[in-house]
C-alpha cells in the first residue's frame, strides 16, 4: 500500500505540479504532524482540516499550487502570511532559504512551532502577530504567500516584496477568492495569473478587515 504523503503528492502531481523539489517535500512531510490529535484521521486526505478559531488549514493539493507559483529555488528569503499548525511552513522550509511565518492567533503560533521543531526544521521562524503588516525588519523578502484573504494586497506587503519576487493571495472578500499570482516590477505589483478559485478565511489585521 502506498503511503498517504505519497498519494498526495501524487494527487498533486495529476493536478499539475511540476516542482520536483515540492513534490519530494510532500512525500517526506507527514501531515499527521500538523493537524490537530483529535482531527488526525482527516490528515491524509486532500480536505481542509480545523484548527480553532474558526481557522482551517488549506487543503494540501491547494497549497501545492500556491508553492509551486512561488518558483522558489532554495535560496529565498520567505514570508508567510498565515502559518496555522505549519504543514506549509514545513514545505516551504524544504524550498526556500529561510521562512518567516505570521501567524494572528498566538496558540496556533506556539503549536506551528513546536510541530516544527519536533520536524527538526530550523530555518523557520514563527511570529504571533498581524500579518497585514509583514516583518519590516526581515525584509526584503523574495517570495510571500497569504493564506487569508482580502480584496487587494496589503501595502506594507507590496513594499517589503523584493523587486522581481513573486507573491500570492486570495485575492477576495473571504470565502469566495481568486488565488492570484503577482511579481513586483519596479514598486508595483503586476497580476500574473490566476492560480485557482477557493474559500479562504479573510485576512484580519490593520490593512485587512477589521476584527
Amino acid at each position: 500500500m502506498e503511503s498517504p504523503r505519497r498519494v498526495l503528492a501524487d494527487i498533486a502531481a495529476a493536478r499539475g505540479i511540476r516542482d520536483r523539489r515540492l513534490l519530494e517535500a510532500m512525500r517526506q512531510t507527514p501531515r499527521v504532524r500538523f493537524v490537530p490529535p483529535e482531527h488526525a484521521d482527516l490528515a491524509d486526505l486532500d480536505v481542509p482540516v480545523p484548527i480553532g478559531h474558526e481557522q482551517v488549514t488549506t487543503q494540501p493539493t491547494l497549497v501545492a499550487a500556491m508553492l509551486d507559483a512561488l518558483e522558489l529555488r532554495g535560496h529565498e528569503r520567505v514570508l508567510e502570511v498565515g502559518s496555522g499548525y505549519g504543514y506549509q511552513t514545513a514545505l516551504l522550509a524544504q524550498l526556500a532559504g529561510y521562512v518567516w511565518g505570521v501567524e494572528r492567533w498566538a496558540d496556533l503560533a506556539t503549536v506551528a512551532e513546536a510541530n516544527l521543531t519536533q520536524m527538526g526544521i530550523t530555518n523557520v521562524q514563527i511570529v504571533a502577530g498581524d500579518g497585514s503588516e509583514g516583518l519590516r525588519a526581515h525584509a526584503p523578502f523574495d517570495a510571500i504567500v497569504l493564506c487569508a484573504a482580502f480584496p487587494q494586497v496589503p501595502p506594507p506587503l507590496v513594499e517589503q516584496l523584493a523587486v522581481g519576487g513573486r507573491l500570492v493571495q486570495p485575492i477576495g472578500p473571504g470565502g469566495e477568492e481568486e488565488v492570484t499570482l503577482f511579481v513586483k516590477q519596479d514598486a508595483r505589483l503586476v497580476p500574473v495569473r490566476r492560480i485557482s478559485y477557493a474559500h479562504f478565511v479573510p485576512l484580519i489585521g490593520s490593512y485587512g478587515f477589521p476584527p
